[in-house]
Protein backbone atom coordinates (compact mmCIF):
# COMPACT_ATOMS: atom_id res chain seq x y z
CA UNK A 1 0.00 0.00 0.00
CA UNK A 2 1.27 3.48 -0.86
CA UNK A 3 1.82 5.75 2.10
CA UNK A 4 -0.60 8.67 2.06
CA UNK A 5 1.44 11.71 3.07
CA UNK A 6 -1.11 14.32 2.06
CA UNK A 7 -3.19 16.54 4.33
CA UNK A 8 -0.75 17.02 7.18
CA UNK A 9 2.13 19.36 7.87
CA UNK A 10 5.05 17.17 9.02
CA UNK A 11 6.83 20.22 10.46
CA UNK A 12 4.22 20.12 13.23
CA UNK A 13 6.19 17.30 14.88
CA UNK A 14 9.03 19.65 15.74
CA UNK A 15 6.62 22.05 17.46
CA UNK A 16 4.79 19.17 19.13
CA UNK A 17 7.99 17.81 20.66
CA UNK A 18 8.60 21.22 22.24
CA UNK A 19 5.17 21.25 23.86
CA UNK A 20 4.52 17.69 25.03
CA UNK A 21 6.36 17.56 28.32
CA UNK A 22 5.14 21.05 29.24
CA UNK A 23 1.47 20.10 28.81
CA UNK A 24 -0.70 18.53 31.51
CA UNK A 25 -2.64 16.70 28.80
CA UNK A 26 0.34 14.79 27.42
CA UNK A 27 1.82 14.10 30.85
CA UNK A 28 -1.51 12.90 32.23
CA UNK A 29 -2.28 10.72 29.23
CA UNK A 30 1.12 9.07 29.58
CA UNK A 31 0.42 8.29 33.24
CA UNK A 32 -2.96 6.83 32.29
CA UNK A 33 -1.36 4.67 29.58
CA UNK A 34 1.36 3.47 31.97
CA UNK A 35 -1.24 2.65 34.63
CA UNK A 36 -3.41 0.77 32.14
CA UNK A 37 -0.52 -1.30 30.78
CA UNK A 38 0.54 -2.20 34.30
CA UNK A 39 -2.99 -3.14 35.29
CA UNK A 40 -3.95 -5.27 32.29
CA UNK A 41 -0.73 -6.33 30.54
CA UNK A 42 2.08 -6.34 33.12
CA UNK A 43 3.78 -9.39 31.58
CA UNK A 44 3.74 -8.32 27.92
CA UNK A 45 7.12 -9.18 26.41
CA UNK A 46 6.55 -7.27 23.18
CA UNK A 47 4.58 -4.13 22.43
CA UNK A 48 3.89 -2.04 19.35
CA UNK A 49 2.73 1.55 19.21
CA UNK A 50 1.26 2.59 15.87
CA UNK A 51 1.37 6.28 14.99
CA UNK A 52 4.06 6.86 17.60
CA UNK A 53 4.74 10.40 16.38
CA UNK A 54 7.61 11.97 18.28
CA UNK A 55 7.89 8.94 20.58
CA UNK A 56 6.51 10.71 23.64
CA UNK A 57 4.00 8.00 24.56
CA UNK A 58 6.61 5.29 23.97
CA UNK A 59 7.89 6.60 27.29
CA UNK A 60 4.73 5.32 28.99
CA UNK A 61 5.16 1.87 27.45
CA UNK A 62 8.82 1.78 28.43
CA UNK A 63 8.04 2.81 32.00
CA UNK A 64 5.37 0.11 32.34
CA UNK A 65 7.33 -2.59 30.48
CA UNK A 66 11.03 -1.83 31.01
CA UNK A 67 12.16 -5.26 29.81
CA UNK A 68 9.81 -5.65 26.84
CA UNK A 69 10.81 -5.40 23.20
CA UNK A 70 9.19 -2.18 21.99
CA UNK A 71 8.44 -1.16 18.41
CA UNK A 72 7.05 2.10 17.10
CA UNK A 73 5.64 2.82 13.66
CA UNK A 74 4.84 6.22 12.20
CA UNK A 75 3.59 7.38 8.82
CA UNK A 76 5.77 10.48 8.73
CA UNK A 77 9.55 10.34 8.68
CA UNK A 78 9.67 13.75 10.38
CA UNK A 79 8.03 12.26 13.46
CA UNK A 80 10.39 9.30 13.44
CA UNK A 81 13.41 11.61 13.31
CA UNK A 82 12.35 13.09 16.66
CA UNK A 83 11.45 9.67 18.10
CA UNK A 84 14.86 8.25 17.18
CA UNK A 85 16.55 11.02 19.14
CA UNK A 86 14.41 10.20 22.16
CA UNK A 87 14.66 6.40 21.91
CA UNK A 88 17.80 5.24 20.10
CA UNK A 89 17.37 1.70 21.46
CA UNK A 90 13.77 1.15 20.29
CA UNK A 91 12.90 -0.34 16.90
CA UNK A 92 11.26 2.46 14.90
CA UNK A 93 10.04 2.29 11.31
CA UNK A 94 7.87 4.08 8.80
CA UNK A 95 4.65 2.19 8.18
CA UNK A 96 0.99 2.75 7.39
CA UNK A 97 -1.37 1.53 10.12
CA UNK A 98 -3.56 0.04 7.40
CA UNK A 99 -0.73 -2.22 6.14
CA UNK A 100 1.64 -3.16 8.94
CA UNK A 101 4.72 -5.27 8.15
CA UNK A 102 4.10 -7.78 10.96
CA UNK A 103 2.00 -10.89 11.64
CA UNK A 104 0.99 -12.33 15.05
CA UNK A 105 4.08 -10.77 16.61
CA UNK A 106 3.02 -8.66 19.62
CA UNK A 107 1.54 -9.20 23.06
CA UNK A 108 0.23 -5.62 23.13
CA UNK A 109 -0.56 -2.92 20.56
CA UNK A 110 -1.30 0.69 21.45
CA UNK A 111 -2.86 3.43 19.33
CA UNK A 112 -2.97 6.67 21.27
CA UNK A 113 -5.06 9.31 19.50
CA UNK A 114 -4.36 7.77 16.12
CA UNK A 115 -7.57 6.13 14.86
CA UNK A 116 -9.34 9.47 14.43
CA UNK A 117 -6.76 10.39 11.77
CA UNK A 118 -7.39 7.28 9.64
CA UNK A 119 -10.12 7.26 7.02
CA UNK A 120 -10.48 3.46 7.21
CA UNK A 121 -10.35 3.00 10.95
CA UNK A 122 -12.15 -0.33 10.66
CA UNK A 123 -9.35 -1.60 8.41
CA UNK A 124 -6.74 -0.32 10.84
CA UNK A 125 -8.40 -2.21 13.70
CA UNK A 126 -8.30 -5.39 11.63
CA UNK A 127 -4.57 -4.81 11.16
CA UNK A 128 -4.11 -4.48 14.92
CA UNK A 129 -5.91 -7.79 15.33
CA UNK A 130 -3.70 -9.42 12.69
CA UNK A 131 -0.37 -8.34 14.20
CA UNK A 132 -1.29 -9.43 17.75
CA UNK A 133 -0.53 -12.86 19.11
CA UNK A 134 -3.64 -14.88 20.05
CA UNK A 135 -4.91 -13.47 23.33
CA UNK A 136 -2.88 -10.28 22.88
CA UNK A 137 -4.29 -6.93 23.87
CA UNK A 138 -4.96 -3.44 22.60
CA UNK A 139 -5.08 -0.09 24.34
CA UNK A 140 -6.72 2.76 22.43
CA UNK A 141 -7.33 6.42 23.16
CA UNK A 142 -9.50 8.58 20.90
CA UNK A 143 -11.24 11.96 21.11
CA UNK A 144 -14.89 11.80 22.17
CA UNK A 145 -18.14 13.68 21.41
CA UNK A 146 -18.94 15.08 17.98
CA UNK A 147 -20.31 18.23 19.55
CA UNK A 148 -16.78 19.11 20.70
CA UNK A 149 -15.62 19.41 17.09
CA UNK A 150 -13.62 22.58 16.54
CA UNK A 151 -10.83 24.15 14.51
CA UNK A 152 -8.44 22.04 16.62
CA UNK A 153 -9.87 18.90 14.99
CA UNK A 154 -9.63 20.45 11.55
CA UNK A 155 -6.03 21.47 12.21
CA UNK A 156 -5.19 17.93 13.34
CA UNK A 157 -6.85 16.48 10.22
CA UNK A 158 -9.21 14.38 12.29
CA UNK A 159 -11.70 12.26 10.40
CA UNK A 160 -14.04 11.98 13.37
CA UNK A 161 -14.61 12.27 17.11
CA UNK A 162 -16.08 9.04 18.51
CA UNK A 163 -19.11 8.16 20.53
CA UNK A 164 -18.63 5.32 22.97
CA UNK A 165 -21.02 3.15 20.99
CA UNK A 166 -19.16 3.77 17.72
CA UNK A 167 -15.83 2.81 19.22
CA UNK A 168 -17.20 -0.31 20.90
CA UNK A 169 -18.97 -1.43 17.72
CA UNK A 170 -15.88 -1.07 15.53
CA UNK A 171 -13.54 -2.72 18.02
CA UNK A 172 -15.84 -5.71 18.49
CA UNK A 173 -16.36 -6.04 14.74
CA UNK A 174 -12.58 -6.31 14.33
CA UNK A 175 -12.50 -9.38 16.57
CA UNK A 176 -11.77 -8.02 20.04
CA UNK A 177 -13.40 -8.62 23.40
CA UNK A 178 -13.59 -5.34 25.31
CA UNK A 179 -12.20 -5.40 28.84
CA UNK A 180 -12.58 -1.73 29.75
CA UNK A 181 -13.97 1.41 28.22
CA UNK A 182 -14.04 4.72 30.06
CA UNK A 183 -14.02 8.40 29.33
CA UNK A 184 -11.24 10.64 30.59
CA UNK A 185 -10.63 14.40 30.56
CA UNK A 186 -13.91 14.41 32.47
CA UNK A 187 -13.34 16.99 35.20
CA UNK A 188 -11.76 19.39 32.70
CA UNK A 189 -14.63 18.95 30.24
CA UNK A 190 -16.43 22.20 31.23
CA UNK A 191 -13.31 24.21 30.39
CA UNK A 192 -12.96 22.30 27.14
CA UNK A 193 -16.59 23.05 26.27
CA UNK A 194 -16.14 26.76 26.96
CA UNK A 195 -13.05 26.82 24.75
CA UNK A 196 -14.91 25.14 21.89
CA UNK A 197 -17.95 27.42 22.27
CA UNK A 198 -15.66 30.44 22.25
CA UNK A 199 -14.04 29.33 19.00
CA UNK A 200 -17.47 28.94 17.40
CA UNK A 201 -18.60 32.37 18.55
CA UNK A 202 -15.45 33.81 16.99
CA UNK A 203 -16.08 31.71 13.84
CA UNK A 204 -12.52 30.47 14.17
CA UNK A 205 -11.27 28.65 11.08
CA UNK A 206 -8.35 26.27 10.75
CA UNK A 207 -6.36 29.14 9.21
CA UNK A 208 -6.87 31.16 12.40
CA UNK A 209 -6.12 28.30 14.77
CA UNK A 210 -2.96 28.51 16.89
CA UNK A 211 -2.09 24.98 18.07
CA UNK A 212 0.14 26.33 20.83
CA UNK A 213 -2.69 28.24 22.50
CA UNK A 214 -4.26 25.13 24.04
CA UNK A 215 -0.96 24.02 25.54
CA UNK A 216 0.82 27.23 26.47
CA UNK A 217 -1.35 28.13 29.45
CA UNK A 218 -0.36 29.60 32.83
CA UNK A 219 1.44 27.08 35.01
CA UNK A 220 -1.14 27.19 37.81
CA UNK A 221 -3.93 26.31 35.36
CA UNK A 222 -1.80 23.56 33.86
CA UNK A 223 -1.18 22.15 37.34
CA UNK A 224 -4.89 22.37 38.24
CA UNK A 225 -5.85 20.35 35.17
CA UNK A 226 -3.14 17.82 36.00
CA UNK A 227 -4.52 17.37 39.52
CA UNK A 228 -8.01 16.80 38.08
CA UNK A 229 -6.60 14.22 35.66
CA UNK A 230 -4.81 12.47 38.53
CA UNK A 231 -8.14 12.18 40.36
CA UNK A 232 -9.73 10.61 37.30
CA UNK A 233 -6.85 8.17 36.94
CA UNK A 234 -7.25 7.16 40.59
CA UNK A 235 -10.96 6.44 40.00
CA UNK A 236 -10.29 4.48 36.80
CA UNK A 237 -7.65 2.37 38.57
CA UNK A 238 -10.31 1.37 41.09
CA UNK A 239 -12.74 0.19 38.45
CA UNK A 240 -14.68 3.32 37.57
CA UNK A 241 -15.91 3.80 34.01
CA UNK A 242 -16.41 7.53 33.68
CA UNK A 243 -19.53 8.29 31.60
CA UNK A 244 -18.37 11.36 29.69
CA UNK A 245 -15.22 13.31 28.90
CA UNK A 246 -13.13 14.76 26.13
CA UNK A 247 -11.52 11.40 25.33
CA UNK A 248 -12.12 7.66 25.51
CA UNK A 249 -9.83 4.88 26.72
CA UNK A 250 -10.48 1.31 25.60
CA UNK A 251 -8.77 -1.95 26.54
CA UNK A 252 -9.46 -5.13 24.60
CA UNK A 253 -8.11 -8.59 23.83
CA UNK A 254 -7.85 -10.46 20.56
CA UNK A 255 -10.41 -13.26 20.44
Amino acid sequence: MTLDLEGFNPEAYVHLAELEDRSWWFRSRNRLIEQTVGRFFPHAASALEIGCGTGYSLGALHAALPHAQLTGTELYEEGLAVARQRWPGIRLMQADARALPFASEFDLVGAFDVLEHIDDDAGALLELHRVLKPGGGIILTVPQHRWLWSAADDYGHHQRRYTRTELLTRVKAAGFAVTLVTSFVTLALPAMMLSRIGSRIKHQSVEDFDPRAEFEIPSFIDRTFEILADAERYAIARGASLPFGGSLLLVGRRI
